[in-house]
């Protein structure tokens, strides 16, 4: 879409490049009458709380009706969620989400009591219940995993307390979230023809790669300053999400919020700990780009602005959607003709919301629920790293799809440790297929540089919001007031350390921490890096082994949650609680660092 002062409306967008939530619910008043039905069934639950013990039958009931909440839920917060996030200046798409988030806390606050009630059951008691019926079968896995994490679980009454908290604890990441999507407003600047172009999230890093230095400069400044303007109530919002996660770190009698939040996924705190330590012993690759990135642009002093700019210039890489659509299905190829049909279904019937328009929320996901397919989000302009994001996201949108077919609802949700191995799996074919399939030395060196980005943003760059994320939740439990001043500083030392002195680190990079969405997602950015990492071996296994790796690939595809993350990714082929994959990918952006100064 062309750059202008302003945005289409949602109205002005043409129906082929809209999602069809029709596939969710008919219409909101279909939504209004399964969210009353739900409402209506919340009290049932209550009846069953004292009985759980007394026989395998209670408890299938029980479980059974819970899941069937749980399910519902899932389609009416899918719909709603969808429908404020193409407009969320919409008030009415805001009282949906509201009012599903306000229903959602009813429902956990009234099965609060189970897993308390659970844990009280004896184990050879459970076992017997096991046993002797065959339907309660179903729930062998899950409840494993409450014996598992047993000694953090609280009383009934203790635990409908902390339910009844769920509605305030989100309340950080929605007020960000309307600071950053419906009130941020941004200036316009002049690009490069001197015209007066609005800048936008979805413009700002298409701006960054601009020819212009005075361009990239300007919209970095006027970027940024808006975030400047709004630091305090940032600051206060998000040290507010950090008391969440601390009062629940406390209240379950975990010993750091980190270990509170992967121990849900029977993650080890070492694996994260050791994304850590090796990338940050593995810097220099990074300091070597840097310098190359100056050299190649010609400058004396290379700066932060100046990191997304290409290395290559003067090559056309546009690519409308229509070709794009068309790359993809070419790319993952490799994956078999069953994977591109679903790609297929994707591509022609409305899963995919694709361009900007005013009130839009900004970035790109997948998302959906167990009776619908999945629904991807993006903000398509053709630039090369939209075409990377729509890879991506249908990465994450197969895996959906795949884990719903093959799996129950209770399992079909799969860990986002895994989440991202799907996803970047499609990239790294992507980048393979367009290297080999251009004879063109000049754009063969404008891809090599896009892919040593993605490695920058996922690996390097991921590792150090992780690692940020990590100090101030640190500084949080050690009781540290989180003042905007404090979490400056804090991220432009990191940046310091992981470009080096090569890099100009600009005063006004100091305050995009508070333009980081990922921060009120309690640790979730680390999975960015240890995904990439398990998705570069699995690709070279899809591209050297085929048809083996490719059906062991589908199968971890359709896992969901059948097993515990670690676990499902060794059953692929790749064991992330070594270091040997984060280095492999280390190594190979050290390796293509390497030829690209050849290039050069």
């Amino acid at each position: 879409m062309a750059q202008g002062k302003g945005l289409p409306t949602r109205d002005e967008i043409n129906d082929q490049f809209k999602w069809d939530l029709t596939d969710v619910y008919q219409s909101e008043e279909e939504w209004k009458e399964e969210f009353n039905q739900v409402k209506g069934k919340v009290a049932e639950i209550k009846k069953y709380q004292g009985q759980l013990g007394n026989s395998a039958e209670d408890l299938l009931q029980l479980l059974n009706l819970s899941t069937q909440l749980s399910r519902v839920l899932a389609r009416l917060f899918t719909y709603a969620q969808r429908k404020n996030d193409q407009d969320t200046t919409n008030n009415q798409y805001q009282a949906l989400v509201s009012k599903i988030q306000g229903l959602s806390n009813q429902v956990s606050s009234a099965t609060a009591f189970i897993v308390p009630e659970i844990i009280q059951i004896p184990v050879d008691k459970l076992e017997e219940f096991l046993a002797n019926n065959e339907d309660l079968k179903l729930y062998q896995q899950y409840l494993d995993d409450i014996i598992r994490r047993k000694e953090h679980f609280l009383s009934p009454e203790e635990e409908r307390i902390m339910a009844l908290t769920g509605e305030l604890a989100q309340g950080p990441e929605n007020i960000f979230g309307m600071i950053n999507n419906a009130d941020m407003e941004f200036p316009t600047i002049e690009n490069e023809a001197g015209e007066e172009v609005k800048v936008t999230h979805g413009r700002y890093v298409e701006l960054l790669k601009s020819d212009s230095r005075q361009v990239r400069k300007d919209v970095f400044e006027a970027y940024y300053e808006q975030y400047q303007k709004q630091k305090n109530t940032i600051a206060t919002t998000l040290s507010t999400n950090i008391k969440k996660d601390l009062f629940r770190m406390r209240a379950r009698d975990y010993s750091s919020c980190l270990e509170a939040a992967l121990d849900a996924n029977n993650i080890p705190v070492e694996v994260y700990n050791n994304l850590l330590k090796t990338v940050k012993g593995n810097l220099d690759p990074m300091y070597d780009y840097v310098d190359l990135k100056r050299e190649a642009l010609g400058v004396d002093e290379l700066h932060i602005y100046d990191l997304y700019t290409p290395l290559v210039k003067d090559v056309e890489m546009k690519i409308d959607y229509k070709e794009a659509k068309e790359i993809v299905l070419e790319a993952l190829q490799p994956l078999g003709d069953k994977y591109l049909e679903v790609v297929n279904k994707a591509f022609e019937s409305n899963w995919i919301d694709v361009y900007e328009n005013k009130g839009k929320r900004s970035g790109a996901y997948s998302a959906g629920c167990y009776d619908a397919h999945p629904y991807i989000l993006l903000n398509y302009t053709g630039e090369m790293n939209d075409l990377f994001t729509l890879t991506h996201e249908l990465g994450h949108a197969l895996h959906s799809y795949y884990s719903n077919q093959e799996q129950p609802y209770l399992y079909s949700d799969y860990s986002i440790f895994v989440a991202e191995v799907a996803s970047t799996v499609n990239e790294s074919l992507l980048i393979q297929h367009l290297l080999k399939k251009t004879d063109d030395e000049t754009k063969k060196k404008y891809l090599l540089n896009h892919y040593l980005e993605q490695f920058r943003g996922t690996v390097y760059r991921q590792t150090m919001f992780a690692d940020y994320e990590q100090l101030i939740h640190q500084l949080a439990e050690e009781g540290e007031a989180l003042t905007p001043n404090l979490l400056s500083k804090r991220y432009h030392n990191l940046n310091e350390k992981y470009y080096g002195d090569n890099l100009v680190i600009d005063d006004k990079i100091d305050i995009e921490w508070a333009r980081i969405p990922h921060f009120y997602y309690n640790f979730y950015v680390y999975q960015y890096a240890t995904g990439f990492s398990a998705a570069v071996a699995l690709s070279e296994q899809i591209l050297e082994e085929e048809n083996k790796a490719v059906e062991s690939y589908l199968e971890f595809l359709k896992s969901g949650s059948s097993d515990y993350p670690l676990e499902i990714l060794k059953k692929a082929g790749v064991d992330m609680s070594s270091p040997e994959p984060i280095e492999k990918a280390v190594n190979i952006f050290a390796d293509s660092v390497g030829k690209m100064k050849e290039l050069i």
